[in-house]
């Protein structure tokens, strides 16, 4: 699809059998060339304005995110236009040819019209009729419009990392870039609350007053039926939240070297301690109220403690530690393994959400009840995790003691040749049609239009990933 403005033109190719290479045959001119196809197919007739949704029906018809698109509609919200964004990047440092760097700026400059004016992005840009529904930062002002930035399943998160990258790649010089850099970083620091943590949304700095810091505590009473409350502003960990935002804020003091975002990555980390229940339950709620207790968001997320995400904060207080070296991030983390081992299922996984207090596991039936049984669950979500206590705790003991090592800007390390990645890089070739197209069996979720042939977005980051590195790896021979 080549997009212009608000229209798009189809090009629409008939498919042919791709050429086929013995598992010793393919050269780097071969390879070369095969990425050089794959990029200019991606870029000439699947995107738009630079940026891409998750798949695609084979003949470019139709494509979706998440959620329904239009043919002017992009996806943020990863595997979509960061994730193909970050690729381009990685071809460009593993090949060094500019031709990469200038997919990777196309990206990133559609990705940064698609910025809002509260500092984020949304799940998806919309650059056809349906763009004056966002107040968009780069637009004239809309203050009526949708400008709700999203910090769920890390949408602004790699958006911002993904454009950090590209402006540190261009030395800074590209305005559009490093101006939407700056300005998110500077709505993600006056969207933090007191207490270090984020929303899963925002439009706005938040009311200091509204949001009091205390530690974690216990309500002295919760609803079991669904409460339909608005979750937007709960400090959230679910889905990475908090972990992606301070992350984020970490790799920006290492572009920028600017000690204040390493600062706020801290301030975010000294959420978590905050956070940790009391005992009985010393791990982690999904997501806590302005009084600072579990709280229910979605209907099958009641205010319990959870085995799942207590994880995943054990994971950020490691990375917490090894960035700075201060014994604080290291000190939930015994405890919080002690409580979580001996809340372990029968079969060693932990239950997602534990009752608070009683510790007992909690459940859905297929309605939405909640229950202690587990033999009626819906199947769209994990009410049962695996266990990686094991693996925390050996992180744990094996980083004690070491001197801090801060996050750096991290460029694709040398490629050695190896023949599995020969076998990758000619089964990667082999699979390409003469558009540059990998197509593949799917399922369009939005669309019903039959069939079953789609082009993903996330194997063809994989797939010009694998040859950008067999092209690097002939390179050293």
């Amino acid at each position: 699809m080549r997009v212009s403005g608000i229209g798009i033109l189809l090009v629409v190719l008939a498919f042919a059998p791709p050429p086929t290479f013995a598992a010793d045959e393919l050269d780097n001119a071969e390879a070369v060339a095969a990425l050089r196809r794959a990029v200019t197919f991606f870029r000439q007739q699947v995107a738009v304005r630079g940026c891409y949704l998750w798949r695609y029906q084979a003949d470019l018809q139709a494509g979706e995110g998440e959620g329904r698109a239009s043919r002017t509609t992009a996806w943020v919200q990863p595997p979509g236009t960061p994730t193909v964004g970050e690729a381009y990047l990685t071809a460009y440092f593993l090949t060094q040819d500019a031709h990469y760097l200038e997919a990777a700026v196309e990206t990133a400059t559609g990705l940064a019209a698609g910025q809002l004016q509260s500092g984020g992005w949304d799940y998806r840009i919309e650059f056809g009729e349906q763009r004056e529904r966002y107040r968009y930062r780069v637009d004239t002002d809309r203050p009526q419009a949708r400008n709700v930035t999203t910090l769920d399943d890390d949408v602004t998160q790699s958006a911002l990392r993904f454009l950090m990258r590209v402006d540190a790649a261009t030395e800074f010089r590209n305005e559009p870039i490093h101006r939407a850099v700056t300005f998110a970083l500077e709505q993600l620091e006056r969207a933090q609350y007191p207490n270090g943590a984020w929303p899963q949304r925002f439009s706005g700095p938040p009311q200091d007053d509204k949001f009091p810091v205390r530690p974690a505590n216990y309500p002295d009473t919760w609803p079991r039926e669904y409460p339909a409350v608005d979750y937007r502003s709960f400090y959230t960990f679910n889905d990475n939240t908090i972990a992606d935002t301070i992350e984020t804020f970490f790799l920006a003091a290492a572009i920028y070297k600017e000690p204040r975002y390493q600062a706020i990555g801290e301030k975010g980390g000294d959420f978590i301690l905050l956070a940790q229940m009391p005992d009985p339950q010393p791990a982690w709620a999904q997501q806590y109220n302005a009084k600072m207790q579990p709280a229910w968001a979605r209907r099958f997320e009641p205010a319990a403690v959870t085995g799942g995400e207590s994880q995943g904060v054990m994971r950020t207080l490691l990375k917490l530690y090894e960035w700075t070296g201060k014994e604080k991030y290291l000190q939930p983390i015994p405890k919080a393994l002690a409580y979580l081992r001996k809340s372990q299922l029968p079969d060693g996984r932990l239950a997602r959400f534990y009752e608070l207090k009683s510790n007992r596991p909690l459940y859905f039936t297929k309605d939405y009840k909640l229950t202690y049984e587990d033999d009626d669950l819906p199947t769209h979500y994990g009410f049962q995790v695996g266990s990686s206590l094991d693996s925390i705790e050996r992180t744990y003991d094996r980083i004690r003691g070491t001197a801090p090592r801060p996050p750096q800007l991290q460029m694709p390390g040398p490629v050695k040749p190896s023949p599995a990645l020969t076998r990758r890089a000619v089964a990667v070739v082999d699979a390409m049609d003469e558009r540059g197209a990998w197509v593949e069996a799917g399922t369009m979720r939005t669309v019903d239009r039959g069939g079953n042939q789609v082009i993903e977005a996330r194997t063809f980051a994989k797939n010009i990933t694998t040859l950008a590195q067999f092209i690097a790896a002939q390179a050293k021979r």
